[in-house]
């Protein structure tokens, strides 16, 4: 993201990862099998369970960090991380906690994405783009 991370005390294990921007913008990540349940007016509580495997969402996440940096995080923590080619633009999958996939947009990935995404354009591309059936795979 280009800015910092931090311990995040309220569920041990887990971290912050701040932006810095103007917006507040930041993103906490918590241990493998860790569920975020609501908790009404005093906010969301932490649950341990058995991780999961696969999460079904994802988002993109647009960073000031190089690629090469993007990656070596992942190696560190024993992420899968995998550099891929979208067609009109490109990501860093990065699976935080191998669960959770994050794609990672540096500047020069960024600017592919934006111009793929644009407000005026983004409905109709969506709308013709084609489906992928062989990246679709039956549960085992």
């Amino acid at each position: 993201m280009g800015g910092t991370a931090v311990p995040f005390p309220p569920n041990p294990g887990s971290h912050f990862a701040l932006q810095l921007d103007d917006h507040g913008s930041g993103v906490e990540v918590y241990p493998a099998g860790t569920e975020l349940r609501p908790g009404g007016e005093v906010g969301g509580g932490f649950v341990r369970k058995e991780p999961r495997q696969f999460a079904p969402t994802h988002f993109a996440l647009s960073v000031t960090t190089d690629a090469a940096k993007v990656k070596g995080i992942a190696e560190r923590e024993g992420w899968h991380c995998f550099d891929c080619n979208r067609g009109p633009f490109h990501v860093i999958e990065v699976w935080v906690e191998n669960e959770q996939m994050v794609e990672v947009l540096p500047p020069e990935y960024a600017a592919e994405y934006l111009s793929w995404t644009k407000p005026a354009e983004i409905a109709s591309r969506m709308a013709s783009a084609p489906t992928r059936r062989e990246r679709i795979a039956a549960a085992k």
